[in-house]
């Protein structure tokens, strides 16, 4: 295996780092009180990967079951107790614990603790989720064949499994 071709052909390098700092708040607030974070975008990694910092309230409900058919999905927890679904089991994820999802595969989380939990979320490609993050509450309550588009436009199918 070995490096990807080049992409930069430039002798001396750039200026073009983005620093987000730790102190700003989040992007998204859902009606549960879950806040995401938009750490790297598509926009801003060139569509490399996206990068999200996901606080999750106590009792959480989080994501049921579901899978993406042109992204994965890594779940890496910061703190508190996460459960993460790996289509087979239920796992509790804590501080340094990682999940990778690949593209197809069944996943969910949820917070089940009566305290806070953060984890990072990492999509790759890099894809526009952040109008998913921003809206899947409000239009999880219209409900119906909106929502179902809306899903399907984001890449997230969901089952009735786990």
């Amino acid at each position: 295996m070995s490096y990807p071709d080049p992409r930069y052909l430039g002798q001396n390098g750039e200026t073009n780092a983005v620093f987000r700092p730790a102190d700003r708040g989040p992007d998204a607030v859902s009606p549960s009180g879950d806040r995401t974070h938009f750490l790297a975008t598509q926009a801003t990694t060139g569509g490399e990967f996206g990068l999200y910092r996901v606080d999750l309230a106590p009792r959480s409900r989080g994501a049921a079951t579901h899978f993406h058919r042109t992204i994965s999905e890594s779940f890496f927890v910061l703190s508190g107790q996460v459960r993460l679904y790996d289509g087979d089991h239920w796992t509790t994820g804590r501080s340094g614990d990682f999940l990778h999802v690949p593209v197809g595969g069944l996943h969910a989380f949820r917070n089940e603790s009566d305290d806070p939990a953060t984890m990072l979320m990492l999509f790759t490609p890099g894809a526009p989720r952040e109008e998913y993050f921003e809206r899947v509450g409000e239009m999880a309550q219209r409900g119906g064949p909106e929502f179902q588009e809306f899903l399907v436009r984001h890449d997230s199918f969901f089952v009735d499994r786990g």
